[in-house]
């Protein structure tokens, strides 16, 4: 409607805890669109995990963030391991995840990076604002978890 403005409404307990938490395959990289993704998680190799691409404006997001964490927020990764992977190549993982926000998120000083093993309920790791591509950890997160098509709006509403 021509004339009206959308404001995104945040729980105040969500806010009060000042905490935003991020996924990262599927939500800002682009794991799946790595041809072949799935053969190279299989076969142990990380190499999707090294060259996925942003799936969103990191420029932006950087800023955004930045100006969260100045105003006292915590922001945090929690991202799983493969659903398959040896402890060896879970580490392995954990090291390309961890350099890929290293890469694209360099100003960025996270609070904390959880890469936790594929499946861990993360809502019994953190809480506060999610943003994640899977709708069943969102649907455990319960309030203050969101998509990552809403990042942004999100993001802008309350930095």
């Amino acid at each position: 409607m021509k004339g009206c403005e959308f404001k995104m409404i945040i729980p105040k307990d969500v806010l009060d805890k000042k905490t935003i938490v991020f996924d990262m395959d599927g939500t800002i990289a682009d794991l799946y669109g790595v041809n072949g993704w799935l053969n190279y998680l299989i076969n142990g190799d990380t190499y999707p995990y090294e060259v996925a691409k942003p799936l969103i404006n990191m420029a932006l997001l950087a800023r955004l963030l930045n100006r969260l964490i100045n105003k006292g927020y915590m922001v945090n990764i929690i991202s799983w391991t493969s659903k398959s992977g040896s402890p060896e190549y879970n580490e392995a993982v954990k090291r390309a995840k961890i350099k890929w926000l290293k890469t694209h998120l360099k100003s960025v000083n996270f609070s904390n990076i959880y890469i936790v093993p594929y499946g861990t309920p993360k809502h019994t790791i953190q809480k506060g604002i999610l943003f994640d591509d899977e709708e069943p950890n969102r649907t455990n997160w319960g309030q203050g978890a969101y998509t990552e098509k809403e990042i942004f709006e999100v993001l802008k509403a309350i930095a």
